[in-house]
């Protein structure tokens, strides 16, 4: 049985595109984006992680899976479940306290895009703002 990759392993080898890509799911996504998180600014991270994954994709023969718009929109949504919880929170933690963060087969942006939205090629190159409006919107209580 292999031991779990430390938390600077998982960096170094996503950065370095040594993962194998049949291994890197949805969660260790998550994962990373945190630990950014945890040492820079949401824009470093969106620019460091942005970079990491479209290396990482050519990396194992599959440029064509990066998706700008859900890259930018976890990377912001994971960034303000961090900060709304004003105090450094363990990894296990932020999994318990955010289960919606990790459920890829119903992702959070179905409630803030449109299908059609996320399966353009608009939104797979450049980030596209949300299309949904909210449900708990204050502008219908003027």
């Amino acid at each position: 049985m292999s031991t779990p990759m430390t938390d600077e392993e998982l960096i170094e080898r996503f950065e370095n595109c040594t993962l194998s890509g049949a291994s890197f799911h949805h969660p260790d996504h998550v994962k990373v984006v945190w630990l950014y998180l945890r040492c820079n600014s949401v824009l470093e991270t969106l620019g460091r992680f942005s970079a990491g994954l479209k290396r990482f994709a050519t990396a194992n023969g599959k440029p064509s899976l990066y998706h700008e718009t859900i890259t930018w929109a976890y990377v912001f949504l994971i960034n303000e479940r961090m900060r709304r919880s004003g105090r450094e929170q363990s990894w296990t933690g932020f999994i318990e306290s955010n289960a919606d963060l990790f459920d890829w087969q119903n992702s959070i942006l179905k409630s803030y895009y449109q299908d059609d939205t996320l399966r353009s090629e608009v939104a797979r190159r450049v980030f596209v703002f949300p299309d949904k409006l909210s449900t708990h919107s204050s502008m219908s209580e003027s």
